[in-house]
């Protein structure tokens, strides 16, 4: 090799291409030299933009830029935000020369979430790539693994910590396993699906064929309409919710600039949007949805996330149905954010399962954000953060603990609030569901939710994006870089347990249901 091409897909929004952009170039400018120590030209295939970033930020953009790259040259995909995968999707399934992902170990902006959502988009379409991350560039692991992708396209990882799921399963669950399976396939089920695809994650589209043996379907429903039943909804029925929220403890941070601030106006019209998605839960009969909560809707709404943490706790506000009855009172309407269909099947499953053994039922996504050694420590522990919202249940404090911060601006032009809070300490579950080789798989393992010190934490908050709740996590027997490796997600699935016996148990329940609806199932970690 000797001239390698670069490339780097953005966001769809401008202003987010625009303030992230310092951190990719600095990226760049290291890969570049690193590049050049190792005697190889990396070259960008596409300009800096004169409006002030170099991202690609569409897909037919992405196809025009792929058109003039030879197709066997070495390429790199170099990721230090997130990104809409489907912006270079296409020109990567058809690229023949190698490819390589590349991310910069920092929490400022999700370049990790962006690699390894462009990597389950890849592994999801058949495509072969080779991935790294660093965040130096300098170290043994980052230069060992690019001289081997330099010399061989490819760059080897370690996967002894993965085996494939084979466990006895005690005769009471084995018999709760078989009465959710026997429910999905002749009751069956609905996944509310508001605007599939909008936020480019090719990884996140499980084929309806694929869910179908299992009793799982899906209702497409259009935000359009969810706009339209959040503006029907009287304020008086709103307030009473926010009410409700102000009496359970949540900490509202409000202002009073709608540009730049958390307003009244906005948890309102959130509300109102809350009570909507129960109702067109209901009335479409499906057991969970998902809102596409970034395009589209933040043009016309606040952001959902406060909507999508309080679907997602049993304890939440009273929604009434046309026939004046609450809709499924005391129970979570599973939400699967970003419209993740992979975090959907596997919500509903957790929900079911756990229900049954006497588990805590709320479950939620996070994003694979970033992690280190804590100030004093010795151990890596990982930052799990979702966008936006998590089910107070996880929240240390619950309602009390939790507080609701305007989302970015450079997101949300309609403001809305997050529901954030730092993940109690306990017993978790980790999974993902992920698609390869036309197949559905499932990744699983156990960890814990850990507290660090009150500055730790602020500094970590303060280090990613600190409106949104975060997880402080370690999971047993898989490191660092065998998780990124491995993982082909942006997204892991975190649901807790009340002791280590009862959460072994759960994770063991959890992985036998999912194989026998056909699922392969990997165990990951000790």
């Amino acid at each position: 090799m000797t001239t390698i091409h670069l490339v780097a897909s953005g966001d769809l929004r401008e202003s987010a291409n625009i303030q992230c952009w310092p951190a990719q170039k600095a990226m760049e400018g290291k890969l570049i030299s690193v590049f050049a120590e190792m005697g190889h030209d990396l070259i960008r295939a596409h300009p800096v933009k004169p409006q002030g970033h170099g991202f690609i930020a569409s897909q037919r953009e992405g196809m025009d830029i792929f058109a003039g790259i030879e197709p066997d040259a070495p390429l790199v995909v170099a990721e230090a935000v997130w990104q809409y995968s489907h912006h270079v999707l296409p020109g990567l399934t058809t690229h023949r020369g190698p490819i390589l992902t590349v991310a910069n170990w920092s929490g400022q902006w999700p370049g990790l979430v962006g690699m390894l959502n462009l990597n389950g988009s890849l592994t999801k379409a058949g495509v072969n790539y080779a991935t790294l991350w660093s965040e130096t560039f300098d170290d043994g692991f980052f230069r060992d693994g690019l001289a081997e992708w330099l010399r061989d396209g490819t760059v080897t990882h370690d996967a002894s910590h993965v085996a494939a799921f084979d466990a006895a399963i005690p005769a009471e669950d084995a018999a709760i396993i078989a009465a959710i399976k026997d429910d999905l396939q002749s009751r069956k089920t609905i996944l509310g699906v508001f605007d599939e695809g909008c936020m480019g994650m090719y990884n996140a589209i499980i084929p309806d064929e694929l869910l179908m043996p299992m009793g799982v379907f899906k209702e497409r429903l259009s935000q359009s309409a969810l706009y339209h039943a959040t503006k029907a909804v009287p304020e008086e029925e709103a307030r009473a919710v926010y009410d409700w929220l102000c009496a359970r403890g949540l900490t509202f941070h409000l202002g009073s600039d709608h540009a730049t601030e958390l307003t009244e106006a906005q948890v309102l019209d959130q509300c109102r949007m809350y009570i909507a998605a129960v109702r067109m839960a209901d009335e479409f009969g499906c057991e969970a949805i998902g809102i596409q909560y970034q395009q589209g809707l933040k043009d016309l709404l606040p952001a959902s996330d406060l909507v999508e943490g309080m679907l997602n706790n049993d304890d939440r506000p009273d929604v009434t149905g046309a026939d004046g009855t609450v809709i499924r009172a005391g129970q979570a309407i599973v939400h699967f954010n970003e419209v993740d269909e992979c975090a959907a099947l596997d919500g509903v499953l957790t929900n079911r399962l756990h229900r049954a053994m006497g588990q805590p039922v709320e479950n939620t996504l996070h994003d694979l954000r970033w992690g280190g050694v804590p100030e004093g420590g010795d151990d890596f522990v990982w930052l799990f953060e979702i966008s936006g919202a998590v089910p107070p249940a996880h929240n240390t404090g619950g309602w009390a603990g939790s507080e609701s911060l305007r989302q970015p601006a450079m997101f949300f032009p309609a403001g809305g609030g997050s529901l954030k809070g730092i993940a109690k300490p306990g017993e978790i579950i980790w999974s993902r569901i992920y698609l390869q080789d036309g197949a559905l798989h499932m990744d699983i393992g156990r960890g814990q939710a850990v507290a660090l010190s009150d500055a730790e934490v602020a500094r970590r908050s303060a280090d990613t994006t600190p409106e949104w709740p975060i997880m402080n996590a370690v999971l047993t027997g898989v490191t660092r870089d065998q998780m990124m490796a491995r993982h082909k997600a942006n997204h892991i699935q975190i649901a807790y347990a009340t002791s280590p016996e009862t959460a072994d148990r759960a994770m063991t329940a959890k992985a036998a249901l999912a194989k026998s609806l056909g699922i392969n199932v990997w165990k990951c970690g000790g």
